[in-house]
């Protein structure tokens, strides 16, 4: 059930077609599966075995998904590291994890191996040229090792609110199950090209896009640093049909001063996710480029997608949907009883997406994860169709003269005007 397989059989239908692209690089699903079979015998020749957790310190570049997927099939774990991690950062995350190895874009190569250093771990240094020398001396293991559903395949170290980071523990099945579940809800094909702009480092951008295209046969087609003007460009280029993005990505294009000069006709389908989309920046996206933004809602722990506005259904404005299919929310109140629709609790999820536990931390786990229910943090409300609406995070709630008041709120007053950008 190894989640590599999603590759190996996209590669296996047509290895000609273009897997992911960066500007004038483009890879094929036949090289793009090549050259992470060649990773996974670089890592066997360096003594990774299955089971070993090896870090990815890497931008949005080609080399991500090479690395990605190449840990998978040697039957490693991956763990995703943010490229922006500093020396003490890099060493925690290697430590904690118990990485073997990790590999670090040329760029942060010095944060990189400082604390590879000091947590005792590999450090590959990936650069353009070095690189492809490199893995072109390790003879590639097509095979891809077998792994139970209920195995390891990422560690996604979340920041959460207090203390160290936690390392979610995402299996094969849980990924797996994510990414077709997003494949067949936006009816996803080898017609699709995403504008891969959310960090791969991040599960919203490695499941719902990187690994939801290669599951569809589709092309990823990466912007390495989010920059409106840019992202405008690769639209009309590469003709991209499905954008995803976070609000902040959404108010920067609308907010774009040369919008107008680009094509962005082809855009189908966008979808919105990582904090709450302000209903006036989506009306105003939507107006803009002729186009429907889909909001959805999930976290680290649960793969990431828990929740979405589907295509096929009545979409509310400042909703983020209903649950995706195999998962139950509900809404709880301090003692876990569940709240009437209109009224603020908790949400809580169970279902294929949630991850296994916390890494190492079994106090942390059974803190969230009790009765198979995942307790989010976040505090919303449904209405009587079962749409469900974020409020705000449950530390974040102002008590104001014995009122609740939640940020979110005020930030949507505040949208409404016509002066103000953005609002935090």
């Amino acid at each position: 059930m190894n989640l590599a397989t999603i590759l190996t059989e996209s590669a296996g239908r047509d290895p000609s077609h273009p897997a992911v692209k960066l500007d004038d690089v483009e890879l094929s699903y036949g090289a793009l599966d090549e050259a992470s079979a060649r990773v996974a015998g670089l890592l066997h020749d360096r003594g990774v075995a299955p089971g070993d957790r090896v870090g990815i310190m890497l931008p949005n570049l080609p080399y991500f998904p090479i690395c990605y997927f190449g840990v998978l099939r040697a039957g490693a774990v991956v763990v995703p590291m943010n490229v922006l991690l500093k020396r003490r950062e890099v060493a925690f995350y290697l430590s904690d994890s118990g990485a073997k190895l990790v590999f670090a874009w040329e760029d942060f190569a010095q944060d990189a191996e400082a604390g590879a250093r000091e947590a005792g771990s590999e450090c590959v240094v990936v650069s353009p040229g070095k690189s492809e020398e490199e893995l072109a001396q390790h003879a590639p293991r097509a095979d891809v090792v077998e792994t139970a559903g209920d195995d390891d395949a990422v560690i996604l170290y979340t920041s959460g609110t207090t203390g160290t980071p936690k390392g979610a523990e995402l299996t094969h099945s849980n990924l797996l199950r994510n990414c077709q579940v997003a494949r067949d809800m936006f009816d996803m094909g080898s017609e699709a090209v995403t504008l891969g702009a959310l960090p791969l480092f991040h599960a919203f951008g490695q499941s719902c896009a990187m690994n939801a295209m290669i599951i569809a046969g589709g092309t990823l087609t990466l912007l390495p640093r989010f920059d409106a003007g840019k992202a405008l460009e690769i639209i009309q280029r590469d003709g991209v049909n499905v954008f995803e993005g976070v609000p902040t990505m959404y108010g920067a294009l609308l907010h774009e001063p040369d919008r107008e000069s680009f094509d962005t006709s082809t855009l189908k389908l966008c979808v919105s996710g990582g904090a709450a989309m302000p209903v006036e920046v989506l009306r105003g996206f939507e107006e803009a480029f002729d186009c429907k933004v889909l909001e959805g809602y999930g976290l680290s722990e649960t793969s990431p997608s828990a929740s979405f506005n589907h295509p096929d259904r009545e979409r509310k404005p400042g909703s983020i949907g209903t649950p995706i299919d195999g998962v139950q929310m509900k809404v709880v109140d301090d003692q876990d009883r569940e709240v009437p629709a209109g009224e603020v609790g908790e949400i809580v999820i169970k279902g294929h997406n949630v991850m296994k536990g916390y890494w190492n931390r079994p106090d942390a786990t059974a803190e969230v994860l009790r009765d198979g229910w995942f307790h989010t943090g976040d505090m919303a409300k449904f209405d009587e169709d079962g749409y469900f609406f974020i409020v705000d995070r449950k530390k974040d709630m102002i008590i104001r003269g014995g009122y609740n008041v939640y940020p979110r709120e005020i930030e949507e007053v505040m949208y409404e005007h016509p002066a103000v950008a953005e609002a935090a």
